[in-house]
């Protein structure tokens, strides 16, 4: 089957750089890489897909998994053994993969000028004119098939899909369940979100947003994750729930817009006990009290009083 689709590729490439354009590589010791035929097969996949998101286009991004990753001049190239081809990363870190026959038949890979384990990759499917801090959910049930397509995630642990690590880890197919773990990255810490579809509103529950850390109690350490630089930006959503549609919107609300209050630490701790409590570098912290299905989350801003609180 994957001589099909690199064949297929072949075909999608008849509009190639001309071979003036390729330069010497410059090694790089245990670079950060991704297939160059896996992510154009992702491309393909866009195309064949764009119901979903029938007004949006398709870029690479690249995102920094370590906190002290540097993101700014990234050079990225379309590399073989011998030669190169460089891609213009935009000043938001997406770029554009162009298909390219000479680099499909020598198994390229496509390779920024980081090391491995500094940075991860997402599709990214953006339709546009939607209000700031609003993604669509049939845009993001694309980024995961294409990401997934492309080969995008890597480094779980085994266990981390549960029964389907082998088996759908990386295939589009893992997106159509009703809760996948695919992890989407908010442009800026997260408080709250929330899914609308006309009057229908749904909070998220904590759970499915910040990669998940309120399960694990040892989060901080966790290697395997690639939130693991942007676990306050990251979050789930009901990918394969057909009850919400393609055009639901997602509305997220950042920690930064929020303005302190007089509550304190001590006070909250004073009136209901002993919190489970995410903090984060940036001087934020969540607390969750649950009991049953109950749901009491507090955050606490650099200052240490009471930004905002919700019940679910």
């Amino acid at each position: 089957m994957r001589t099909g689709i690199a064949l297929a590729l072949l075909a999608f490439c008849s509009a190639t750089l001309a071979q003036d354009d390729a330069v010497v590589v410059s090694a790089l010791r245990n670079p950060v890489k991704k297939s160059y035929s896996r992510m154009l097969e992702g491309a393909q996949l866009f195309e064949a897909r764009r119901h979903l998101a029938p007004a949006a286009s398709l870029r690479f991004k690249l995102l920094p998994r370590k906190p002290e990753t540097p993101m700014d001049g990234i050079r990225l190239q379309v590399a073989d053994d011998s030669r190169a081809l460089f891609l213009k990363v935009a000043p938001d870190q997406t770029f554009v993969l162009e298909p390219n026959a000479a680099a499909l038949k020598q198994d390229a890979q496509v390779m920024p000028d980081r090391r491995a384990g500094t940075m991860t990759w997402r599709a990214e499917v953006r339709t546009p004119g939607l209000p700031p801090n609003t993604r669509r959910l049939g845009d993001l049930r694309l980024e995961c098939e294409v990401g997934m397509q492309s080969g995008l995630i890597s480094n779980y642990p085994r266990g981390f899909f549960g029964w389907l690590a082998e088996r759908l880890r990386e295939s589009p197919e893992y997106c159509h369940r009703a809760a996948p773990r695919y992890l989407f990255f908010a442009d800026q810490p997260i408080w709250s979100v929330t899914l609308v579809d006309g009057e229908r509103r749904e909070v998220l529950p904590v759970e499915r947003l910040y990669g998940g850390a309120i399960q694990d109690p040892a989060w901080k350490k966790d290697q395997h994750c690639d939130c693991e630089a942007l676990f306050d930006h990251a979050y789930f959503v009901p990918l394969g729930d057909p009850s919400w549609p393609d055009d639901t919107r997602i509305e997220i609300e950042s920690m930064a817009t929020l303005s302190a209050g007089t509550i304190t630490k001590a006070d909250a701790r004073a009136a209901l006990g002993e919190p489970t409590v995410l903090d984060f570098a940036s001087g934020y912290e969540v607390w969750v009290y649950r009991e049953r299905t109950a749901e009491l989350v507090m955050l606490f801003g650099p200052s240490g009083t009471l930004a905002r609180t919700r019940v679910r």
